[in-house]
């Protein structure tokens, strides 16, 4: 009977076996059948090979199980590939020779039961294992070991039980949680672990905080920041369950890293062949790091440290890797140390006062007392006597292993040979292991950096570019983050934007940042350390130049909290990051510079405001189309010409953007100077032609609507107008009637000789008179355009209203008869002689 099950499917590349791998290997520790894991995950493993890598199929993995075992089911899509039939004479289908068949010949050696079903679509390998036979209420059990060498712990064993809900965050916190990390119930309960999990947060490599929670079993180690903001390191057992209603939630098990031995799920000892009687062969490597080893290069690395402290009875013991070109060895892994604070630490190899010591040989210490600074990593450690050894690969050296104790005289040459011959099981594994990860990282930079170039490219606001810039470095980079710029060369540089992990410090952060003098600005590229701010802030600080076009525009700081130190790949990857954003910063000012000189030119085309006409109502509504365009092709103008008589205009130049807007000013500034000359409406237009002629290739046709107003003593206005080509002005009565206030002329811009002449209107208490350009009367939606009869239907409403309420409601009638915004300028000029209030 089928009690559960879990399917998943894989693409056809290369990764997804070690993703089948982890798929098995967490179901069915999950399901607590760790006895038959490893001979499962093997199986998987071959059979998805041949779907992906030799098939080019998708592989499509079912988990099924059932009581006293499971069974597992690889499926692709070729069908036609068939058994191969074996003739007489001919070798066996599967052979260990030939990748071809190894799946099946290995489901024929380990399974239970094994098969191959067809189906019109789909073939499915199948197998089943079954679970040993063992004694009832006995999981797994380790050898006896004598007390002293029991690992140590607390007087008191305390155990933090933690409950993650469906949502990430904490739902229960028990009282040895209370303790360890000294946040009150309350106060934890309702949090996402995230925000209190200082978890590894490099690209590309790793399992994130997100993805542990989402598989069915997961066992670690990472940090926990304390109510005192100091990072606990920690060992973690997470187990998803549901409940009763089928809601999942993660119960998480944490201990002092030191006390990881109370969790740790037991390592599985190599069996013993059981013919004749004697015990198969053990491979060394094996023997030393336990089977199956660790998958990842940080698992393979603290198994490491942890075999080779118990190996030699040490209180301590250390893994660092060296750098490719092997001149400094980075802390990689420790126990009995405090490994968050030193880990991803740099000591030379073999240069300066603090080199470590003679990495390419075997070396012991009787006394580090005596020999101050020989291992830098065990300063202020209380650790006397050690022991080191190198790992080197075909002659090239790798990393260097260490044991150490608190007393002195503790090891001798027979030690040092004796993890020298363990070093020499691990090192290619390890190598082999920090090959992957680099590659991994990698990958996982080059993803990150377009990512980053991405959201970059993306917008042109300085602000935004700070933030940006920021939030992609915290928490992926940095513990925290602040931008400085520079305005020019004699600027000193300005504390920008300030951003930390924990909302709550970041006021802190800035107000300390604020009392150190800023990092001094420096043209070499790459990371170099900010003393000041270490002393002020704690923990590790480093400095990055923003340089764009030859020039220091700014710094880019960056700082992990106390114990903590950046690994040189992150810096590498800080330090590319830092160009594209100096880049983007730079971008965003010259960007802003422009706008804020276009937006300039383009206010001063802006007439300075509507004169106040006695016994009459003016609006004016102006709007330009393009982004950042306060001026375009349509104009207006209100002015006043001399006593008693005011000019106006309302023009609409051939095209947008900055040439229309050139003419714009021409025709503007010129209607005020001839008006103001005394001449008449066909005289100003006539030579406002000539004047746009002249600008040759530069000159642009235009219309223009050009009238005098003269306010008259009985509460009217007289209207003399010129029409040279414009949508003709609309006059409204009292009465809702609506009729051209002018004739159509020619336009402006076009012929020498123009036969312009002028017309004379009068508008009564409570007329309206109406002048738009082309952009109101052209509006179109698909096929349908507004044009001048849906204008004029439109100012048959506005009875009784004052002049801003018809331009208002005329431009909601324009921007409402279609959905998309407006591709034309648009300008709207209304008049209005008031109705006489009865006594006055």
């Amino acid at each position: 009977m089928i009690t559960a099950r879990a399917a998943a499917s894989f693409d056809p590349q290369g990764r997804s076996v070690a993703a089948a791998r982890a798929f098995v290997r967490d179901t069915l520790q999950g399901w607590g059948f760790a006895d038959i894991v490893d001979d499962a995950v093997v199986l998987t493993s071959e059979l998805v090979t041949n779907a992906v890598v030799h098939a080019g199929t998708r592989a499509e993995v079912l988990c099924l199980r059932a009581e006293g075992g499971v069974r597992v089911e690889v499926g692709d899509r070729y069908p036609e590939r068939e058994l191969p039939l074996r003739h007489p004479g001919e070798r066996p289908y599967a052979d260990p020779d030939r990748e071809s068949g190894r799946g099946l010949m290995l489901c024929a050696a380990l399974a239970t039961r094994w098969g191959v079903e067809y189906t019109a679509t789909h073939k499915h390998v199948w197998f089943r294992l079954d679970l040993p036979d063992r004694p009832v209420g006995t999981r797994s059990a380790g050898p006896v070991v004598p007390d002293q060498f029991l690992p140590l712990t607390d007087s008191r064993v305390r155990v933090a039980v933690l409950q993650i809900d469906a949502t990430d965050a904490i739902s229960a916190w028990n009282e040895d949680a209370e303790h360890i990390f000294g946040y009150p119930a309350e106060k934890a309960v309702g949090r996402p672990l995230a925000e209190i999990a200082a978890w590894p947060q490099t690209p590309g490599t790793a399992t994130g905080v997100a993805e542990a929670l989402r598989l069915s079993r997961w066992e670690g180690s990472y940090g926990i920041r304390g109510a005192d903001g100091r990072v606990i390191p920690v060992y973690a057992s997470h187990l998803r369950v549901r409940d009763a209603h089928g809601e999942p939630s993660i119960v998480c098990l944490l201990v002092h890293d030191d006390e990881r031995a109370l969790l740790q799920t037991p390592v599985r000892v190599p069996s013993s062949d059981g013919q004749h009687g004697d015990p198969r062969p053990a491979d060394p490597f094996e023997v030393f790091i336990g089977s199956p080893a660790p998958d990842d290069l940080d698992g393979l690395l603290q198994r490491t440290v942890e075999r080779a402290r118990d190996m030699l009875d040490a209180d301590a013991a250390f893994l660092l890797l060296a750098t490719d070109d092997e001149t400094e060895l980075e802390v990689r892994a420790t126990t009995g140390l405090p490994s968050t604070r030193q880990r991803f630490a740099r000591v030379p190899v073999e240069a300066g006062t603090s080199r470590y010591g003679s990495a390419r040989l075997p070396a012991v210490h009787d006394d580090l007392a005596v020999v101050p600074g020989a291992v830098p990593l065990l300063e202020s450690t209380g650790m006397r006597s050690v022991v080191t050894v190198p790992l080197k690969v075909e002659g090239r050296l790798t990393g260097s292993l260490g044991v150490a104790a608190e007393g002195p005289g503790r090891y001798t040459n027979e030690e040092a040979l004796r993890l020298q011959f363990a070093a020499d099981r691990i090192a290619l594994a390890v190598e082999s292991a920090r090959l992957g990860e680099l590659e991994r990282l990698r990958r996982g930079s080059l993803s990150f950096l377009v990512e980053a170039s991405d959201l970059l490219a993306g917008t042109l606001d300085r602000d935004q570019t700070l933030a940006l810039m920021a939030q992609m470095t915290v928490p992926t980079l940095a513990t925290w983050c602040a931008v400085y710029t520079i305005a020019d060369p004699a600027s000193d540089p300005y504390l920008a934007y300030v951003l930390h992990e924990d909302e709550e410090r970041i006021d802190g952060l800035k107000a300390l940042l604020s009392r150190v003098s800023p990092p001094e600005p420096v043209r070499e590229a790459g990371a170099r350390p900010w003393p000041a701010a270490t002393a002020a802030v704690g923990g590790e600080t480093v400095v990055l130049p923003l340089l764009a076009r030859n020039r220091v525009i700014g710094m880019l700081t960056l700082g992990k909290p106390t114990g903590e130190h950046f690994r040189q790949e992150i810096l590498e990857l800080a330090d590319d990051l830092s160009r594209r954003a100096a880049l983007a910063l730079d971008n965003a000012r010259l960007y802003s510079e422009r706008t804020a000189i276009s937006r300039s030119l383009q206010r001063s085309l802006l007439p300075p405001g509507s004169p106040a006409i006695p016994g009459m109502e003016v609006e004016v509504i102006y709007r330009a189309a393009g982004e950042g365009n306060e001026v375009g092709g349509d104009f207006y103008d209100v002015f006043p010409i001399r006593d008693g008589a005011y000019g106006f205009a309302i023009g609409d130049v051939c095209g947008t953007g900055p040439e229309a807007a050139a003419v714009t000013g021409l025709a503007r500034h010129a209607l005020r100077l001839l008006a103001r000359e005394g001449l008449g409406g066909p005289a100003v237009l006539e030579r406002l032609n000539a004047a746009i002629l002249d600008e040759g290739v530069r000159s642009r046709f235009l219309t223009l609507l050009y009238g005098e107003l003269h306010p008259q003593p009985d509460g009217g206005a007289l209207m003399k107008v010129v029409c040279a080509g414009h949508p003709l002005p609309l006059r409204l009565r009292p009465d809702g009637e609506v009729t051209a206030a002018a004739e159509p002329q020619p336009l402006l811009g076009v012929i020498d000789d123009l036969d312009l002449y002028e017309q004379t209107l009068t508008l009564e208490p409570g007329d309206v008179l109406l002048c738009v350009t082309d952009g109101v009367t052209e509006r179109r939606e698909g096929t349908r355009m507004l044009g001048d009869d849906g204008l004029a239907e439109v100012l048959t409403t506005c009875t009784g209203l004052t002049a801003g309420a018809v331009a208002s409601r005329v431009l909601r009638a324009v921007e409402r008869f279609a959905a998309e915004p407006a591709s034309d300028d648009m300008a709207i000029l209304a008049f209005r002689v008031p109705e006489q209030r009865e006594g006055s």
